[in-house]
Parts: structure tokens; C-alpha cells; sequence
């Protein structure tokens, strides 16, 4: 993975990350990012409220306090207020992710955002979807006071590489880090709206010069590699998991019955069931697909 870093100290302040959504597990490149930047444990997003009943990930979202929505304006808006104001005492310095987009990058949806910016009259996009700025604007108003930076963070695949998934995770990657002043930012929730929509612009301007002619970046390059100590926990915990499997297998080979059989194959049926429900969910093309008429698919505002 290549980071482009135009933060000094990532990790070390509260920041609200804008990010375009690429790809299909830019959630899990955004946790890699937080963990190489040491404040994994208290990263957070504002996602749809499917996600929570995900097995396993879900679940570890809800617990860790995430903000789950459900693209009603009138119950988000409650529900966004309650969770920013959760975030005022927090006890450890956080990442709160937001993708402003609302979904997942396809070209179905690329189409209709082209459709919606021609009636109107805005830049039409070609790599990003027009950004819908409620709820950035809300989290703005909401938490300026104590959050002092806002990371632009900019996402794509190399060129000539397909998609990453759950199944393809080890894909090359690259994303780019720019840090904005939260005191910078307008004070009016207009401004705040259009500087975020000169932000997508800027950012789409970006990922075309990059497909066109292979430029992310004009910031310094960093290879951030894996640090000693996760690793040294996934091989111990690698190790009893291999240690403990077999165990198991050496004790159902001296007392197995077809009552224990089974549960076991229950258990595998299961496990495997999960998993596939994990990288299914991953997949763009079972994402929310795009809706019409256009002014039910976005809205700018």
C-alpha cells in the first residue's frame, strides 16, 4: 500500500477523513491507515444501518460506536446530532470517517451523477459521484469546536489493476492524505456545502490526471510497512487457533459420536457461511443500485 502524506503527525489529533468511495473495501484501506497510524482502536464512520448486522465486522462497528444511518433526513439528523455530541468527551484521539457519496463508486452511478449535474448546471464528474452534503455539513457544525482538522483523503487502484475486494485485498493500492484546518472552513452551512463540492471537484481533477497520466501526487511518497507488534499478535493468535484445531480433531478422533459429528459440521457449515456473507458484501455490484427518478438518487444539499 502507498500513502501519499501531507499530514505530519497522523494519529495524533481528532480529524474528521472525507474520502471518496472507490472501491469495494476502502473501509478496511482506511483501517489499515489508522492502525499505521496508531489510533485504529478509536477509529470511527458514519455508515448506512445495514452494516451493522454484518457478522462479526458489524458487530464490532456497533459496539465501537459508529453512526449507522438509514438515508432518512429527519431520523439521521437526531441521530448524527446524539452521536457528535457522544464524540465531545471522547477519551482517546479518533478518526471519524465519512463517505460523502453516499455509496460506492459504479458506472451506473457515475451515469445518473452525470445526469443530475447536466440539469444542474454542475461540473459533470468523471471518477467521483457528486457528494451529498448534509451530513458533512452537520458534522461540521457539530464538532469544529473540538476537532481541528479535516483529512481529504484521495483513494484509487493502480492503473491497469482490477477492483479490490475482500478476495482481491492485496491489490495495489494507493490514497493520499491532505490536511485541511477545521478553522479554515466556512462558517455558514452554504459554504461549508460548496467547499466540499470544490473539494470532489478538485479530487476528480486529480484521479484524471492519475488514469490519464499515471500522476497521483505531486506530495513525497511513503511505503508505510506493517509495524512489529500487530504482527507478532496475528502469529501468536495464528498459533493457537492451529494449536487449538488440532486438539479438537485429536479429541472428536477418541470420543466422536454422531451427536458431536454433527455439531462440528454445523459449526463448519457456519463459519463458512459468514465468511461468504463478508466478501459478498463487498462487492460493488450488490451495493445500493441507482435509483430514479434522479431527485430521489441525490441530492446535493
Amino acid at each position: 500500500m502507498i500513502l501519499v502524506l501531507d499530514i505530519t503527525l497522523p494519529g495524533k489529533e481528532h480529524a474528521l477523513v472525507l474520502s471518496n468511495h472507490r472501491s469495494d473495501i476502502d473501509w478496511l484501506i482506511g483501517w489499515v491507515m489508522a492502525q499505521r497510524a496508531g489510533c485504529l482502536g478509536s477509529s470511527l464512520a458514519i455508515m448506512k444501518k445495514e452494516a451493522k448486522y454484518l457478522p462479526i465486522i458489524g458487530w464490532s462497528m456497533w459496539f465501537s460506536d459508529y453512526i449507522f444511518l438509514e438515508r432518512s433526513w429527519d431520523k439521521d439528523e437526531k441521530t448524527l446530532t446524539a452521536g457528535f455530541k457522544r464524540f465531545e468527551d471522547f477519551p482517546m484521539t479518533f478518526w471519524l470517517a465519512l463517505f460523502v457519496e453516499g455509496t460506492r463508486f459504479t458506472q451506473e452511478k457515475l451515469e445518473a451523477a452525470q445526469e443530475y449535474a447536466s440539469i444542474r448546471s454542475l461540473p459533470s464528474p468523471r471518477n467521483v459521484l457528486i457528494p451529498r452534503t448534509k451530513g458533512f455539513v452537520s458534522a461540521v457544525s457539530h464538532i469544529r469546536s473540538f476537532v481541528p482538522a479535516v483529512y481529504d483523503c484521495t483513494l484509487t487502484v493502480r492503473n491497469n489493476q482490477p477492483k479490490p475486494t475482500l478476495l482481491r485485498m492485496f491489490s495495489g493500492q494507493s490514497s493520499e492524505l491532505r490536511r485541511h484546518k477545521m478553522s479554515d472552513l466556512p462558517e455558514t452551512d452554504d459554504g461549508i456545502a460548496q467547499w466540499c463540492q470544490d473539494l470532489f471537484i478538485t479530487k476528480d481533477a486529480q484521479l484524471e490526471t492519475y488514469f490519464t497520466k499515471d500522476v497521483f501526487s505531486d506530495l513525497d511518497v511513503h511505503q508505510i510497512n506493517r509495524p512489529i507488534k500487530p504482527l507478532i499478535v496475528v502469529i501468536v493468535w495464528v498459533c493457537l487457533l492451529m494449536y487449538g484445531g488440532f486438539k479438537l480433531l485429536q479429541w472428536l478422533s477418541m470420543v466422536a459420536s454422531w451427536e458431536i459429528m454433527c455439531l462440528f459440521v454445523v459449526i463448519l457449515v457456519i463459519a463458512t457461511i459468514t465468511m461468504q456473507v463478508l466478501i459478498q458484501s463487498s462487492e460493488s455490484h450488490r451495493s445500493t443500485p441507482a435509483k430514479r427518478p434522479l431527485q430521489e438518487q441525490l441530492i446535493s444539499a
